[in-house]
């Protein structure tokens, strides 16, 4: 229980002394028998009988505590209880404007950088396709090379449809294998760790079939034969 100082227990004490010498006072001057006319007026109002029946008995004010005191200290309250508690910073902010303003605006900034590049930059198309000449290698566009690349290791079943599945399945079971909600990629070290290794394994297959893949998809070092890929 909380400690009470000495300067509330003077001040209580003080009160208390305070409302005795009044009770004193009041009852050498009149005794406790209440003025005829203060009854009469209260009988007249039609509250008399309320007014007698709460009326002290021993010239104790009404509403006094027990010895007559007229003031009680309930408690100390601790002036840091009372103080206004900030709440602590919320690493969030609401999707509008603060969120999409910024991706518009990147948004913008890649459509410019596109527009400038596409005009400076010249990428001119291939000649027309002949069905005669079959170039050798023919190799698929760049973000198909990983797949095509698992076509030389395992039957077309498995390496078309059974693992390209599994990784898409995976990926969609992701958010419900690892329910953290913290944004911190330190928490999230399941995740980091399967996103990482898919990448890592797609970007392994695509490299492979960029660079070290010559002649009749055969494997082949690029700083000993060139390298056979084309943009």
């Amino acid at each position: 229980m909380t400690e009470i100082p000495e300067h509330l227990l003077k001040r209580a004490q003080a009160a208390r002394d305070k409302a005795a010498g009044s009770s004193d006072a009041s009852a050498s001057e009149g005794g406790d028998r209440i003025p005829d006319a203060l009854l009469d007026r209260t009988k007249a109002s039609g509250a008399g009988a309320a007014v007698v029946a709460a009326a002290p008995a021993g010239g104790v004010p009404v509403g006094a505590g027990p010895g007559g005191h007229t003031q009680r200290l309930l408690t100390v309250v601790k002036s840091g209880s009372i103080q206004e508690a900030k709440a602590a910073p919320v690493d969030k902010v609401h999707t509008w404007p603060h969120l999409l303003a910024v991706e518009f605006v990147a948004a913008l900034a890649l459509t410019a950088f596109l527009f400038v590049f596409s005009w400076v930059v010249n990428a001119p198309l291939l000649q027309a396709a002949d069905f005669n000449n079959t170039p050798n290698p023919s190799k698929a566009p760049w973000y198909f090379l990983g797949l095509q690349e698992l076509l030389t290791m395992f039957h077309p079943m498995i390496a078309g449809v059974t693992l390209p599945g599994m990784g898409l399945v995976a990926l969609i079971l992701a958010p419900y294998l690892d329910r953290n909600a913290s944004n911190k990629p330190e928490d999230r070290k399941f995740m980091t760790s399967m996103m990482t290794m898919f990448l890592i394994f797609w970007a392994v297959l695509t490299i492979i079939g960029s660079f070290f893949r010559g002649p009749g998809f055969n494997f082949t070092f690029p700083w000993r034969d060139g390298i056979f890929f084309e943009l």
